[in-house]
């Protein structure tokens, strides 16, 4: 529905299934490394497991993550691990010198390799669903096609050549666009594997994902569902399973649940939050929601789960 603002219509914006995810999420970014490092330098793993990223701004490097992945990285290179592993980022040639961290408006005459390193966190629990369906370790190189990539390389280089107030707050929101565009490119160039994203691409399937999130309470049948995607029920049936892995019911209950972890962690009686999910019934509700999470929705309410 359209609103109107001085006497003329305004248009709605139309969300999408990809950002409603995102949005749930409820990802922050937090910088712990942008400096140029100098020296015989080696940068470790920051937190084994958590989510982060290594982006080159100046030089270059290797990258060494034993199992996975030895490569050279140069400047606009950009490294995701959706949960860290252990691995070594360090000069392409042996340096000498102490290693040495200097900040980027104090270093303009000094060699050495800039690396901007931040941990990404998730204040929900269905962030495993989207890190699960990533690879280990991926990089998004620096691509002439990435318009995003340079425009938020010289965002990040303006902040942290001439830091100013606030510097750091930008740093940390420009990092989430960076790791959030990743992610993106990421599935657009993958878009053809198994999974549960691979449902936020596809062009009929799609239909029904969004029609879902506005809708969640709807009473939804195999039929609606089809219906939303102008397919027959057998035919979007099995193109829903062999693209996702999952039935339309399996996402259907899934992102309920999800909804009903925000709702709950953010005070919503077990009753309301059953009613807006969908279920007439709270106790049919609680015993969903615990085969989910293995807690009952009255625990996520009381103590506040992560």
């Amino acid at each position: 529905m359209n609103g109107t603002k001085y006497g003329k219509p305004t248009p709605t914006y139309e969300s999408d299934a990809f950002s409603d995810l995102l949005d749930m999420l409820e990802l922050s970014a937090e910088i712990y490394h942008n400096a140029k490092v100098c020296g015989n330098w080696q940068i470790n793993e920051h937190k084994i497991g958590a989510t982060c990223f290594h982006f080159v701004t100046q030089g270059n490097c290797l990258l060494d993550v034993p199992g996975h992945i030895k490569t050279e990285l140069t400047c606009g290179d950009l490294v995701i691990f959706p949960k860290e592993l252990p691995h070594c980022v360090k000069p392409l040639h042996h340096e000498t010198g102490k290693q040495k961290h200097s900040p980027y408006h104090q270093s303009n005459s000094i060699n050495g390799t800039g690396m901007l390193c931040a941990e990404v966190r998730f204040h929900h629990k269905s962030s495993q669903h989207l890190l699960n369906e990533l690879p280990p370790v991926f990089i998004i190189p620096k691509d002439n096609n990435h318009s995003w990539s340079q425009f938020l390389y010289e965002m990040i280089m303006e902040e942290s050549l001439s830091p100013n107030p606030a510097s750091k707050t930008l740093l940390n929101k420009l990092s989430e666009m960076l790791f959030t565009y990743a992610v993106r490119q990421h599935l657009e160039e993958n878009h053809d594997r198994i999974g549960m994203l691979s449902l936020y691409g596809h062009r009929r399937l799609n239909k029904t994902i969004r029609a879902i999130h506005a809708n969640p309470e709807k009473k939804w049948s195999l039929e609606m569902m089809a219906s939303e995607a102008m397919l027959s029920r057998t035919v979007f049936a099995e193109t829903f399973k062999s693209v996702s892995g999952w039935t339309p019911g399996n996402y259907l209950t899934w992102w309920r649940m999800q909804l009903a972890w925000s709702y709950l962690k953010k005070g919503m009686s077990v009753a309301r939050t059953a009613e807006k999910v969908g279920y007439q019934s709270e106790a049919a509700f609680s015993r969903a929601f615990r085969k989910s999470f293995s807690m009952s929705a009255g625990q996520v309410k009381r103590e506040g789960y992560f």
